[in-house]
């Protein structure tokens, strides 16, 4: 049964519409798999969020890990929002957005010389820094080039968040982060980092959260923190808040942005330091669906199995996390639903979309959507079993283009050569 709250994905007819077009016609022209994102959407995500925090007017920095399509991210930069990255490419990509740099925040636990140069050559507004080795690097480049830099220590408040183990990062099991003893003695000591402004506090504990619980109670001891630094006279000019907010996928209760808002709020009154936020999935998560074309049913004698045309390369997170999303048809009919495992056709045994589950009886060649698929869809693709990835759209009213062309042949094979001894 087909429940999605998102109002921009709907049936007339009995038809998928995204905003004002048919979802048949777009892949009629752009083909499957493929990726549909609805601008409406997007803009209005990111807008509660705006309006949920706009007492204390921080700086929205999407994050471009949940979805770097260029078109999304021109859709955000217009709306004013900055912009959270993790390498050289997304950095890259935001300027050719026109991203604003000083609305650019620089995370990452391995960033690379070359990625540090190019960030405080572009003027990004600071850096999130995750150790010490990363602090003294980046003060080091900083001199060659003669400039001060703005950092913020990413602290890990070794917290266990209620989410996917593969996506919990604020326990000090885990990667990210430096342990509160040694920022404490970091931000002491900032005066031997000749190069860096040491004036921000950093914290992200996970994502697909749900619950604002787990958000405040890392938010408070972030605060805590930050209280015990300023009695020793350090200032902090930024709080960096992280993202994770949780969005619907199946039967989620996930909180809205007012409602994280009113909890979080009151903690900042009186504060001097810029509130940054770091919102990803929350934004783009329901905005995109997938679409595939199912090729066929097998029936073993033990179980059915549909076979559609796209593979875990394409979209991974039903793989990697084990993650629901509802598969819904893109033309109802009136057949009887049934029970199946939903795969593709890469030689995995983990190319699997969904387990003994209930979807809609559609015919060979008919296409099948798969809801939710704006986050961590595309930017998780690959190429492997040599499969070009999907095509990227976007939707805007009775208007749809694509903005990522599916790739091909040679798109694969450019850059590769067969050398000399071989032949």
């Amino acid at each position: 049964m087909y429940r999605h709250p998102i109002h921009s994905f709907k049936y007339k007819n009995n038809e998928l519409f995204c905003e004002g077009v048919k979802v048949s016609a777009i892949v009629k022209k752009a083909g499957t798999p493929c990726y549909i994102y609805s601008h409406t959407t997007i803009v209005e995500h990111f807008r509660k969020i705006k309006h949920a925090f706009k007492a204390v007017d921080p700086v929205i920095c999407f994050s471009m890990k949940a979805n770097s399509n260029l078109a999304v991210l021109k859709t955000l930069v217009n709306e004013g929002a900055g912009l959270d990255i993790v390498s050289g490419g997304e950095l890259k990509k935001a300027l050719l957005v026109k991203a604003n740099p000083q609305k650019i925040a620089y995370a990452s636990v391995g960033k690379t010389d070359e990625e540090i140069v190019e960030a405080i050559r572009a003027g990004i507004l600071l850096f999130n820094v995750e150790s010490k080795p990363e602090l003294l690097n980046i003060n080091r480049i900083a001199l060659r080039l003669k400039k001060k830099v703005q950092v913020a220590l990413r602290i890990n408040p070794d917290i266990e968040a209620p989410t996917h183990e593969k996506i919990n990062t604020g326990s000090l099991k885990k990667k990210f982060g430096i342990d509160l003893k040694t920022a404490r003695e970091i931000f002491l000591n900032a005066g031997q980092y000749k190069n860096l402004f040491i004036n921000g506090v950093h914290i992200h504990i996970g994502s697909q959260i749900t619950k604002s619980a787990p958000f405040l109670e890392a938010i408070e001891k972030a605060l805590a923190f930050i209280d015990e630094l300023s009695m020793d006279g350090v200032r902090i000019d930024f709080f960096d808040i992280g993202g994770g907010l949780g969005i619907f996928y199946k039967d989620e209760t996930p909180q809205t942005a007012k409602a994280y808002a009113a909890k979080v709020l009151p903690l900042l009154k009186g504060r001097n330091f810029r509130l940054i936020m770091e919102p990803g999935r929350f934004v783009v998560g329901n905005a995109g669906i997938f679409v595939t074309r199912k090729l066929y049913t097998k029936d073993n004698g033990v179980k059915k199995f549909m076979i559609v045309d796209a593979g875990m390369n394409d979209f991974l997170r039903p793989s990697l996390y084990d993650a629901y999303h509802e598969i819904v048809p893109v033309k109802k009919n009136k057949a009887k639903p049934i029970v199946c495992d939903v795969v593709g056709p890469i030689c995995e045994s983990g190319d699997v979309f969904a387990h003994d589950r209930k979807v809609a009886a559609a015919k060979d060649g008919e296409y099948l959507v798969m809801m939710s698929a704006g986050a961590y869809g595309y930017v998780m693709s690959s190429n492997y079993n040599v499969r070009p990835r999907a095509a990227e759209v976007m939707v805007k009213g009775k208007n749809w283009a694509i903005v990522q062309k599916r790739e091909s042949f040679n798109d694969l094979v450019r850059g590769a050569s067969i050398p000399g001894f071989l032949k």
